[in-house]
């Protein structure tokens, strides 16, 4: 990480060591998180499991704030603000994964998820100012070809299930665009002027509050699953991959930018797809292999391509 794209300086030696643990942090756990995912499927409505997750999160998170004694007051606009964020990253981002994952494997839902750097990029662009380079657009289209042939298998190994492999896959391009706009809200301007840990626990108090109106709308009163699998897949979820997570990846964020920090999307899903295989009984064919290592090195192509780019001022 050389040229830091977010700030008119390049981060000094200790300055990179200090966002490499939180780089290093965020993609082991999100690694994992996809395939807990798949345990909250089941008895209670995906609704309800995401609005249990980071309710449990928020807590956490107001917990910390104020061990810490991080200011946790904001102004009305930077609650709007926060909103916005919250519902975007905690509500209809999940919403998004969850309903992908009940037609798509987690790993292949990893997979897709490592094109969040396209976005994040295209997004600063357009909000942050940050420039983007063309071979950076190329790398993105040879990510985009793998995924396709990745995905032209599994489709046609679907057979008569081929229809929810789309609605799978369209769920989660709807999750990565709204990740992705909650991402370059972190790199904004307004979100600076707010710590941290006090903007995600606000975010996931609004991103709460906006999962029960929803979940109590769509699937009634709340429901409970008995068996303990659930209840330490939520606690995981909510603490590890939710909690701690975000906060790790949002200091990333604000120190070298959406599309810089987006690069753990490209070492997620070899990780979530190894796990995928083990307890998931995933088969890879030689196109999927392909079409995966395709997507990979394209994004990383992508990444050096952003890496080179001059910097916004």
């Amino acid at each position: 990480m050389t040229e830091e794209l977010t700030g008119t300086r390049p981060l000094d030696a200790s300055s990179r060591a200090r966002v490499a643990i939180p780089f290093i942090l965020c993609t082991l756990i999100w690694s994992s998180t996809w395939l807990v995912i798949r345990t909250q499927l089941g008895v209670v409505p995906p609704s309800w499991s995401i609005a249990y997750r980071f309710g449990i999160a928020a807590i956490a998170m107001l917990g910390y704030v104020r061990w810490k004694r991080i200011p946790l007051g904001m102004t009305p606009r930077q609650h709007g603000f926060a909103i916005v964020y919250g519902i975007a990253q905690y509500a209809l981002n999940y919403d998004a994964v969850y309903a992908a994952e009940r037609t798509v494997t987690s790993g292949l839902v990893a997979l897709v998820f490592a094109l969040l750097v396209v976005p994040n990029a295209l997004l600063a662009w357009v909000f942050l100012k940050q420039g983007v380079s063309r071979a950076f657009l190329l790398g993105s289209a040879v990510a985009g070809a793998g995924l396709v042939l990745l995905f032209w298998h599994e489709l046609h190994a679907a057979a008569a299930g081929g229809h929810a492999l789309l609605v799978g896959i369209g769920w989660t391009i709807a999750g990565v665009l709204a990740a992705s706009v909650a991402n370059v809200m972190q790199a904004a301007k307004a979100a600076k002027a707010i710590p941290v840990a006090s903007l995600v626990a606000w975010g996931m108090i609004w991103g709460t509050l906006f999962n029960v109106v929803v979940a109590w709308g769509l699937d009634g009163a709340p429901s409970f699953d008995p068996h303990p699998a659930y209840w330490l897949g939520t606690l995981y979820l909510a603490l590890i991959g939710s909690a701690l997570a975000f906060t790790a990846y949002f200091v990333v964020i604000r120190a070298i930018g959406p599309a810089r920090a987006a690069y753990s999307s490209v070492m997620i899903p070899v990780l979530a797809m190894a796990l995928s295989t083990v307890f998931e009984g995933y088969r890879w064919s030689p196109e999927a292999a392909v079409g995966g290592l395709l997507s990979l090195a394209g994004l990383f192509v992508a990444l050096q391509a952003r890496q080179s780019a001059s910097p916004a001022r």
